[in-house]
């Protein structure tokens, strides 16, 4: 057991606050539903792989087949499981969607804490260059870094997502860093001699670690629209699957015109589940983290 009171006082609160956040989270509907599709849709993308095809793009049955009880989402005009495609897509999607989330919220989170604790000339600087990368359109900038890449694959897709989705991040963690510095137990931290890596990462970065948490949900749903859109718009991987590609290539083979809607329905329904999932979870996570809004 530790000797120092104010450290099992903290550890008490801090037990404390996470038995009533479970408490009211096993509550709220919200997040308990978006967590059960989340979950669902992860398991599939998990597991699918090992009851489909090895090669989703591979020409197994007969072409524009509907589904049935040898493929239960149908072929598509070349002969391809469209369920193969799916469950190999969603993979490609959590794949994208978790790696870029944590790229951008690193960089968020250590050019908002390094702003805000330090200050003066590195805030300013440090800021300049969010701002800079925040006004850039980012959508286009993907589709022109893309467009010019000429091998692309999802953990390209993923790392320039990343590289690009962190600017707001680190304005909100800048300004949480800046209202947390001013604490009393900051301050009693900085006088201790507690180095400035341990004060930002024992003292201020748990007092965020809800809304970090809810910053990480969502970059990743925003990742998935992000590369759902380069992939619709031909600007995705040149090799593998993904539920972009799936849409695209059924725009592109008018499988809406022929009546094929098994090929571009569950790939659509796939990422709005998903990321309407998420989206949903984070406001559910909000009302457990804030006690005003879980009272109403």
């Amino acid at each position: 057991m530790s000797d120092d009171p104010s450290a099992t006082k903290d550890a008490f609160t801090a037990s404390g606050t996470g038995r009533e956040a479970l408490f009211f989270a096993r509550r709220n509907r919200k997040l308990v539903g978006g967590g059960v599709v989340v979950l669902v849709f992860l398991l599939v993308a998990l597991t699918g792989p090992w009851f489909t095809t090895d090669d989703p793009l591979a020409y197994v049955g007969p072409p524009g087949a509907g589904p049935s009880g040898e493929f239960w989402f149908g072929t598509t005009t070349f002969g391809q499981d469209v369920l193969a495609q799916f469950v190999h897509g969603l993979r490609a999607t959590f794949f994208v969607g978790t790696v870029a989330a944590l790229i951008a919220g690193v960089l968020g989170m250590v050019v908002g804490f390094t702003a805000g604790y330090r200050g003066g000339l590195v805030d300013e600087v440090l800021t300049m260059i969010t701002n800079v990368v925040l006004v850039l359109p980012v959508l286009a900038v993907l589709m022109i870094i893309a467009a010019y890449l000429e091998v692309r694959n999802i953990e390209v897709q993923a790392l320039i997502i990343g590289l690009f989705s962190w600017p707001w991040v680190a304005r909100a963690v800048r300004a949480q860093t800046l209202s947390l510095r001013a604490r009393e137990f900051v301050d009693l931290a900085r006088l201790s001699g507690a180095p400035v890596r341990r004060i930002v990462f024992r003292e201020i970065a748990p007092n965020m670690a809800s809304y970090l948490f809810m910053v990480f949900i969502l970059l990743f749903g925003g990742s998935v629209l992000f590369a759902a859109t380069l992939d619709f718009i031909g600007l995705g991987p040149t090799d593998g699957v993904s539920l972009g590609l799936m849409l695209n290539h059924a725009k592109q083979w008018s499988a809406m015109d022929l009546g094929m809607w098994w090929w571009f329905v569950p790939p659509g329904l796939g990422i709005t589940s998903v990321v309407g999932a998420l989206y949903i979870m984070n406001v559910g996570l909000d009302e457990v983290f804030n006690p005003k809004l879980r009272e109403t």
